[in-house]
């Protein structure tokens, strides 16, 4: 039913949007909207573009290594110099059986020449996803830089060992919390997480917590980067590195 009525509402938003004149620009379209959405209930206000300038900063080849793993080592220090939150923020993008796309954020929790390693729930809809494809898509977005990483790599299990490594490097209030949840199952509501994870902290007591079999690390293995780099006027730099063979090429694309 309500999958129905989004449906029905999706298609009155199209025929309204086709009648809208191809030359509006952004600033009337946004009125347009405007008026269409609070004609419908009144949630949506019109909202002034956000922009500005990204600066001088440049990205020239011959500035940038020809590995993109130091490339991104260099970026990476760069950003953590800055002093922001979330620098590992990134990213992950899948696609289900549908052929839908999907993303949400993860944390980046170790990086080299082998790959960018995070960790969840195997059961999950991203790791579910992530496997039956066997591809997916990072990207790192540092707005402080006006910077960008897009990813493209095949994705695999690490091993165990890493995995137990990592999990007993955690807080044990995150071991008890992963061995309480069922990530992505329907809750009644909070108190229903809440009164598994007190059942998991008295059933645990001292002992140490072990690594749920169902949770674990990926390593997403690269074969393309892009490094984007804003420039005023949206004449940004874009380089593309290509794995070939053992080989990266760079290459350069247009804003």
């Amino acid at each position: 039913m309500i999958d129905q009525i989004i449906m029905d509402d999706m298609d009155a938003y199209q025929a309204k949007l086709h009648n809208l004149p191809c030359f509006l620009s952004f600033s009337q379209a946004a009125v347009n909207f405007s008026r269409f959405f609070k004609g419908g209930g009144g949630y949506m206000k019109p909202f002034q573009p956000a922009r500005r300038e990204y600066g001088g900063r440049a990205l020239e080849e011959k500035n940038m290594f020809s590995d993109p793993f130091q490339q991104f080592d260099q970026w990476m220090k760069d950003i953590f110099a800055m002093k922001t939150p979330d620098p590992t923020a990134m990213v992950l993008a899948t696609v289900d059986e549908k052929g839908y796309p999907d993303t949400r954020v993860v944390l980046l929790k170790e990086f080299n020449q082998l790959g960018f390693v995070f960790y969840t729930c195997y059961k999950s809809p991203k790791a579910l996803q992530a496997e039956a494809i066997g591809v997916v898509a990072l990207n790192f977005y540092w707005p402080e830089l006006a910077r960008q990483v897009r990813i493209r790599g095949n994705i695999e299990r690490i091993s165990r060992e890493e995995s137990e490594k990592y999990f007993s490097s955690r807080p044990r209030d995150s071991q008890i919390a992963t061995t309480a949840s069922l990530q992505s199952t329907i809750l009644a509501n909070r108190e229903e997480l809440e009164a598994r994870v007190n059942k998991a902290r008295a059933e645990w007591g001292e002992k140490p917590v072990p690594c749920p079999a169902e949770w674990g690390g990926y390593r997403v293995v690269p074969f393309e980067f892009e490094f984007f780099q804003g420039r005023d006027n949206r004449l940004n730099d874009r380089i593309r590195y290509l794995k070939s063979g053992q080989a990266w090429e760079m290459e350069r694309l247009s804003p």
